[in-house]
């Protein structure tokens, strides 16, 4: 990847939605050059797609909680097998450190969410867990 690649990508990042001739006017470069760049970035996997982001209007009303697990060891395939049953979990992360792994969760009400952690505690396998409530977004530069 060089800088037009990762202006490519930080345009897009921004906006989704930026057309193939915006990209090409902001960036100085040929429609064409773009546009193969684009094909380039998606063949080989470095954008796996294109989607919206929600804003806070469409966020609220949902209690989102990050959770760390400690698992027994050689229960990691059993777990993510009963996580991803589970509608509330969106993402499930391997970490390094004291926890082994890391559970992003929304759910509508606080009485899903004490659901959804007891569940996920009452797992075969899961020796310790530490939630964290979400209360306000102050910076967000996923892509």
């Amino acid at each position: 990847m060089d800088e037009l690649d990762r202006n490519i990508l930080g345009i897009l990042g921004a906006d989704a939605r930026t057309s193939v001739a915006t990209l090409s006017r902001r960036l100085k470069v040929a429609r064409s050059t773009i546009q193969a760049r684009l094909e380039r970035l998606e063949t080989s996997g470095v954008i796996a797609g294109y989607t919206l982001k929600l804003g806070e209007q469409a966020r609220q009303g949902r209690l989102r909680a990050s959770v760390l697990l400690t698992i027994e060891p050689r229960t990691q395939a059993a777990i993510l097998t009963r996580l991803k049953a589970i509608a509330e979990v969106e993402r499930v992360f391997t970490t390094s450190g004291r926890f082994d792994l890391l559970l992003q969760i929304a759910a509508p009400s606080t009485q899903v969410l004490d659901q959804v952690l007891d569940e996920v505690g009452a797992m075969t396998g899961v020796r310790s867990s530490e939630s964290l409530i979400h209360l306000s977004t102050r910076i967000d530069r996923a892509v």
